[in-house]
């Protein structure tokens, strides 16, 4: 099934997208922290792209992990194209600083980080 293009008209689940295009797993409570919501807010979004074909989520423990999923060339432009400028520039840096910030982890390329309990 293709993704869906209609969850993506919210402006949060599009910064989302746009943070697991650079960053390959992140944590439910990495993006609490990334996007300054409340977890409940945040696991909503995530449960809805997921259901709607753009993620894949893994549990470890208590916490959830999510990524992109094998996207269709014309998705991944899309996604590649949000980190390009389809989601504010600034809004991005600043989202990807909270999330790096987050648990003093340095940038990277790959791999999940254990959120702090």
């Amino acid at each position: 099934m293709p993704p869906d293009l209609d969850v993506i008209a919210d402006p949060t689940r599009r910064l989302m997208l746009a943070l697991l295009a650079v960053e390959p797993e992140i944590c439910v409570c990495e993006f609490v922290a990334a996007l300054r919501e409340v977890q409940p807010k945040v696991s909503r979004h995530l449960a809805l792209l997921r259901d709607a074909g753009w993620l894949t989520s893994r549990r470890e423990g208590t916490w959830m992990h999510y990524r992109l999923r094998e996207l269709p060339d014309w998705a991944r432009t899309l996604v590649d194209a949000l980190v390009a400028g389809g989601v504010p520039a600034a809004e991005l840096r600043g989202a990807q600083a909270r999330l790096q910030s987050y648990a003093g982890r340095p940038a990277r390329t790959s791999g999940a980080v254990a959120c702090q309990g």
